[in-house]
């Protein structure tokens, strides 16, 4: 233990695996590296397939980027820690690494979720106004929303770290994830941590929560816009430039909704079920973002072919 000033805080936090399956850690390793090698190839090549494609330099593109670019940002967060558990059985974290962790992972969900909103946004945009969305999202106005969703993620989360600097740790160090959470690493505490639980729930509701909010608002919107058009091909084709987002959305929101009630109100669910969840809201999106464009986007399919062709000619 150091003690700093009046307050005593471990040097290190140590981290835990699957529940009940430690001895399983090399096999449950592979399924690990192959959803991190498909998050961590897929959304590179969606990357290169927008940039090296001048037809996708367009908005829902732009904004494509940026899912991936995060996506590619909470792989390489928790990739580290969660490989060289279940590899080497390294369950040591630093201190201040840990916070450094957290607050980099909490920074890319709300940045993740704020440009699930922007894509929502481009897509009403898209259906609703098709002839004047050249004009609304321009890529200065792009280039600004990237920017605003990058400051407000920052700004919003900069005090979490400083806020559990402040606490008193005495006795317990054990996380519940290979990873670092802030409530995970919040109830370790011996100290009061109502400014912690209050500033982190108002922080959630007022950007993720928002976000979902707006999102849902849009989509009402879409359907309504899409109920209006005069032919049943017209309905699908609008309907069908929404469907990799829609996937996009249910596969983060569900797990990260489900992660933060058990955090705060599941202390009877099972520590299995928590990591579950905890991997799945971590793991999944990132490997299946890439793949669902891949598959239901017809210009990011047609550009990789495309690519292939050239490089097998």
């Amino acid at each position: 233990w150091e003690f700093n000033g009046s307050f005593h805080q471990p040097a290190a936090f140590l981290m835990m695996g699957i529940p009940g399956l430690e001895a399983l850690h090399p096999w449950i390793s592979i399924p690990f590296c192959a959803l991190y090698l498909t998050a961590l190839l897929g959304n590179c090549v969606i990357l290169f397939i927008i940039r090296r494609t001048p037809s996708l330099h367009e908005p829902m593109y732009y904004f494509l980027s940026m899912l991936a670019v995060t996506d590619l940002g909470l792989a390489l967060c928790t990739l580290p820690t969660t490989l060289g558990l279940l590899w080497f059985d390294v369950r040591s974290i630093a201190f201040d690494a840990c916070l450094t962790q957290m607050y980099f992972i909490h920074i890319l969900s709300f940045i993740e979720s704020s440009v699930l909103l922007a894509m929502a946004f481009d897509r009403f945009i898209a259906i609703s106004h098709p002839l004047r969305h050249p004009a609304i999202l321009t890529r200065s106005t792009v280039l600004k929303i990237g920017l605003a969703i990058v400051l407000r993620g920052t700004v919003s989360l900069l005090p979490i770290p400083f806020l559990l600097r402040r606490l008193t740790y005495c006795g317990r160090t054990q996380l519940s994830h290979s990873f670092c959470f802030h409530p995970d690493i919040m109830n370790l505490a011996c100290a009061d941590i109502k400014v912690n639980v209050f500033y982190g729930m108002i922080i959630l509701l007022s950007t993720v929560g928002m976000d979902f909010i707006f999102i849902v608002l849009s989509y009402v919107l879409i359907i309504r816009t899409v109920l209006s058009l005069t032919t049943k091909e017209e309905c699908l084709k609008a309907l069908n430039t929404c469907v990799s987002h829609i996937c996009a959305v249910l596969l983060f929101f569900i797990p990260m909704i489900g992660l933060s009630m058990i955090h705060r109100f599941g202390k009877n669910v099972p520590p299995l079920v928590n990591t579950l969840v905890a991997y799945t809201y971590l793991t999944i999106p990132p490997a299946l973002n890439p793949v669902i464009y891949s598959i239901k986007s017809t210009h990011i399919r047609e550009a990789l072919l495309r690519a292939l062709c050239r490089k097998r000619g």
